[in-house]
């Protein structure tokens, strides 16, 4: 039977140079016990300003903890690092990049909540935990789940964004059954997790809240700019992509019958 281990990074901020400074993570074991981690670790990298004003954590909190590879929670994930076990993050690719700069090569199957969220609730405009926390409700349920495992609940907080993973991940878990009831819900997980995700509406820039298919067809030439100047997710990416190249080969189409006649 496998575990599942549901995990969150503070970190010193989010480029290429920064370190994590806290964990916090729920492993599930095979009979349905929890065990939590909250942890603060300490790193040679400062701490950027824009980080402390999301999850409130100062140079002085970090004197004299150890650093990330030392803690129990990372000597868990290695002890637990196997195929046949979960690894489940709110956008995962960010928080498995910031332990492999510690030097974690990863053996678990994946669960991503965030691009899981995305299939399965694309009716809901925003995907962060945070929105997925009021919009389904789970703020009304948490402070019983929280008591279980003597965990503090604060916003943009390690344990506390955990905690609300790991009640968003039994709305996932039904969710797929109802959609999907002939698959095993976690194995469809890790499959919608590597599926990238067709965005239907743009939830940025100047064209916030329309149709991405018929701004492709107005506004090609700022679809192919955001392509290769913007800072973009795999999503955007893909679905950029998939649009950008339905209208060249619809143009090229166009272009052939012309010449025909």
């Amino acid at each position: 039977m496998p575990y599942y281990v549901l995990f969150d990074t503070e970190t010193t901020g989010n480029q290429e140079e920064d370190r994590v400074i806290q964990f916090g993570a729920m492993v599930v074991d095979k009979s349905g016990k929890v065990e939590a981690f909250d942890e603060l670790c300490s790193t040679d990298v400062a701490i950027k300003l824009e980080a402390m004003e999301v999850h409130n954590i100062t140079p002085n909190l970090l004197v004299g903890k150890l650093k990330a590879i030392e803690t129990n929670f990372y000597k868990k994930l290695e002890e637990l690092n196997s195929n046949e076990n979960f690894l489940i993050a709110h956008n995962i690719s960010f928080d498995l990049a910031m332990i492999n700069k510690e030097g974690f090569v990863n053996q678990y199957q994946l669960i991503d909540t965030l691009r899981c969220a995305k299939h399965l609730f694309p009716e809901l405009p925003y995907h962060r935990l945070q929105y997925i926390r009021y919009a389904l409700e789970l703020y009304k349920v948490e402070e019983l789940e929280a008591s279980k495992h003597n965990i503090t609940i604060k916003a943009h907080d390690a344990i506390g964004d955990v905690l609300v993973m790991k009640l968003f991940l039994s709305k996932l878990v039904g969710k797929c059954r109802e959609i999907y009831p002939d698959y095993n819900p976690i194995e469809k997980l890790t499959d919608l997790t590597k599926t990238p995700v067709f965005i239907q509406t743009f939830k940025f820039g100047k064209y916030k809240g329309k149709d991405v298919e018929q701004v492709a067809k107005e506004d090609a030439g700022y679809l192919n700019w955001m392509r290769t100047n913007m800072e973009l997710d795999e999503d955007m990416k893909y679905t950029l992509d998939k649009v950008l190249k339905i209208r060249f080969e619809t143009l090229f189409t166009i272009i052939q019958y012309t010449a025909r006649y």
